[in-house]
């Protein structure tokens, strides 16, 4: 069985199926209620330590596989909802201290054009790229994002497995990501749900429905206090009821992890009614930029690139405001992943002239430009376009690769001081480690570089890799001290790798116990 987890990847139910955590749930959602959810606290309960590792077993799979993506434009913006939603969730007591210490809060993206988001134990959640495509609005997603929240917030997983007490993690993740995998690949699935387990696990989806409704009351409650437009819930509801009139094919797997009844929907009207009449929401060029970034990034092929040419051909003075920027930004984007730049810089430029954008979307419309540029290799440019800009993860990542490109010693120092100090206040970014071991490694600090390519292995939950790398630190660090190189940065270094070595190993002890 555990060689069965271990082995296992998303690559094995291509295209990627990450559903949320419910539909452990609601794949059986015509099972009958059960009238009411078990609280925490009734009888044997899942700790929280251990519902984070069963997170944490799932989330490896994540990381290995090729559609997990790590874009710093778009996991900024989603990330700004995650914590506007997360804050708003602690304000209402919907998350106590306790698990705000405990559980993991990262979120990731999935390079997937259907249309699905999904939260796991232990405070994980993802959005698929065709869900940021299709919602028409900021508030719209906000309201998908909240309710996976508020799955989260409400443990649900934990009361599903609340009786399946003498299960190790192991097997939890390991029945979790076989369900996962059933919507695609019943194969994969009956490898992973094995003997009577998928028999007890049928009689907990008997809750699906109620936890849905839950996460509808929760989450509404944490979107409107979060200052979303409220009508993004409803709005998202519409948008599924209609899709789901028609035949699904595959692009829709939030209909199936979430069934809509109308019992639902009519109860978020309802509660829309109740508040006093807003004007709709002004325009989002951001969002706009945003889902026409997700959709190019969804859809690299170059067959695509065709599409977004023949949409910015067929602009003309009857489009909107909202159309223009959006299929501009996608043209742009497209042009550059194919080697087009001056296609790319001409659409950049028709952007500039649209007068309605806000200062948000001319900052992404920066960070675009200098893409651009370094797609081709304008590097001394790229970081003239970067600098002035506020600070933001899109800024120093995209930084840090202008920079390297240059490879001018004093700018490339320039990018490890940077990196070093984004790095004190955000420790676990494995992007931002794996940018200071490229730019470590330029400078000739091989140990510095090894250390930080273990850190960002670490932080992607790949505990092995992440000790091999720390080991091999350790051995150059000997090399090098019997060699009279080890100078008093590097003794520093070197008793940062035994320390972080021994924690990793201790980590890693802890967890195989679990299993």
């Amino acid at each position: 069985m555990r060689k069965l987890f271990q082995n296992f990847t998303f690559k094995s139910c291509r295209p990627l199926l990450v559903l949320t955590m419910t539909l452990c749930f609601s794949i059986y959602a015509q099972a009958p209620s059960s009238g009411r959810l078990p609280k925490i606290g009734d009888g044997n309960e899942l700790g929280l330590i251990q519902e984070r590792r069963i997170g944490e077993m799932v989330v490896r799979s994540i990381y290995r596989d090729p559609d997990y993506l790590d874009d710093p434009v778009l996991m900024d913006y989603v990330q700004d909802f995650w914590t506007q939603l997360r804050q708003a969730a602690r304000v209402r007591g919907e998350i106590t201290t306790e698990i705000d210490e405990r559980f993991a809060w990262e979120v990731m993206l999935i390079r997937d054009k259907s249309i699905n988001a999904f939260a796991l134990p232990g405070g994980f959640m993802g959005v698929n790229l065709g869900l940021i495509a299709s919602v028409s609005t900021g508030d719209e997603l906000a309201s998908v994002m909240a309710h996976e929240l508020s799955h989260v917030t409400q443990r649900h997983i934990a009361r599903m497995f609340s009786q399946q007490e003498r299960n190790s993690p192991l097997l939890m993740g390991a029945i979790l990501l076989g369900l996962l995998a059933m919507g695609r690949a019943p194969e994969a699935a009956s490898a992973l749900i094995v003997g009577g387990q998928a028999v007890g696990v049928q009689t907990q989806l008997n809750f699906s429905r109620d936890m849905e409704r839950e996460a509808d009351r929760v989450g509404y409650g944490v979107l409107t206090q979060a200052g979303y437009e409220p009508r993004g819930f409803v709005g998202m509801f519409e948008k599924l009821q209609a899709a789901a009139r028609f035949n699904d094919r595959g692009n829709y797997p939030y209909l199936r992890s979430h069934p809509l009844t109308t019992e639902r929907i009519s109860d978020m009207q309802a509660r829309l009614q109740l508040l006093p009449e807003h004007s709709l929401s002004a325009p989002a060029y951001i969002h706009a930029m945003m889902a026409a970034r997700a959709k190019v990034l969804a859809n690299t092929q170059f067959d695509a690139l065709k599409n977004f040419q023949e949409e910015v051909i067929a602009l003309n003075a009857q489009t909107t405001v909202i159309k223009r920027v959006s299929t501009l930004y996608a043209g742009a984007l497209a042009e550059s992943l194919h080697n087009n730049a001056t296609a790319a810089q001409r659409h950049i430029e028709a952007l500039r002239q649209i007068k309605e954008l806000d200062n948000q979307s001319k900052y992404v419309l920066q960070l675009l430009d200098a893409e651009v540029k370094i797609k081709s290799a304008q590097f001394t440019q790229a970081v003239a376009l970067i600098q002035p800009l506020s600070d933001s993860r899109a800024k120093q990542l995209m930084l840090a690769q202008a920079r390297l490109g240059t490879q001018q010693k004093h700018i490339i120092k320039e990018s490890v001081d940077d990196l070093v100090m984004w790095l004190v206040n955000h420790p676990r970014d494995a992007g931002a480690w794996s940018w200071l071991s490229q730019a470590t490694k330029l400078q000739g600090d091989e140990l510095r570089s090894v250390r930080s390519d273990a850190e960002s292995r670490a932080f992607q939950y790949d505990e092995i890799g992440a000790i091999d790398r720390l080991k091999a630190a350790q051995d150059l660090s000997r090399k090098m001290s019997r060699e009279g190189k080890l100078d008093r940065s590097g003794q520093i270094e070197s008793a940062i790798i035994d320390s972080r070595l021994r924690e990793l190993e201790v980590a890693r002890k802890e967890l195989l116990l679990q299993k």
